[in-house]
């Protein structure tokens, strides 16, 4: 089916309506706070995803090193899918299923957050991981959609986007993770925004 930049922007809009009433936007609420949390304790974001969660996962690490809307001190994030060879490393020499849980095992330190991004919310190697911050005593957390899958149940947070449409649930996320990074640049902005 065929139609208009207009009739698909609409049904985003309304989307995204149903969302800003609904869980999702309480869960992103306690997950900035937690992000945050972590941050002014002097621990460092972990983040990880496959795909398009990949993408937003280098994105959102990016910005807290980099910067987002104003000037502040770069803070620690890592984005565990920027290091191609460490991922073909671990894949090749244990598992793909791992190439995530043993960069957690690497980096991650009690104080730290660990946040996952998976559309299905039953990504293998999220999972994992999620699994293995959690056993590291690194607190855990993934933005996920549809029902939330195993990923909601292995972390300590969740925010979950009640859809099935893969598209629209990057979409949300994205949203989420731009939140996020508003609300770091409250806390730690040192200037006015841009």
């Amino acid at each position: 089916m065929i139609f208009s930049a207009h009739e698909f922007l609409a049904g985003r809009a309304r989307q995204f309506e149903a969302i800003s009433g609904s869980d999702y936007s309480n869960q992103v609420e306690l997950l900035a706070g937690a992000a945050v949390a972590c941050l002014q304790a002097g621990g460092k974001i972990l983040v990880f995803g496959n795909g398009g969660s990949a993408a937003l996962a280098t994105h959102f690490s990016g910005e807290l090193v980099g910067r987002f809307s104003r000037e502040r001190r770069p803070l620690p994030a890592i984005s565990l899918v920027a290091d191609i060879s460490t991922l073909t490393t671990i894949g090749n020499d244990y598992d793909y299923g791992e190439i995530f849980s043993r960069q957690i095992e690497a980096h991650g330190r009690k104080g730290d957050l660990a946040l996952g991004l998976t559309t299905s919310g039953n990504s293998p190697n999220v999972v994992s991981a999620l699994k293995r911050a959690k056993a590291l005593e690194v607190r855990s957390a993934v933005l996920s959609g549809k029902s939330g899958g195993l990923a909601a149940k292995a972390a300590d947070l969740a925010a979950i986007v009640p859809f099935q449409d893969t598209d629209f649930i990057q979409e949300a996320h994205e949203a989420a993770v731009h939140y996020m990074c508003h609300r770091i640049d409250e806390i730690f902005c040192e200037g006015p925004g841009k």
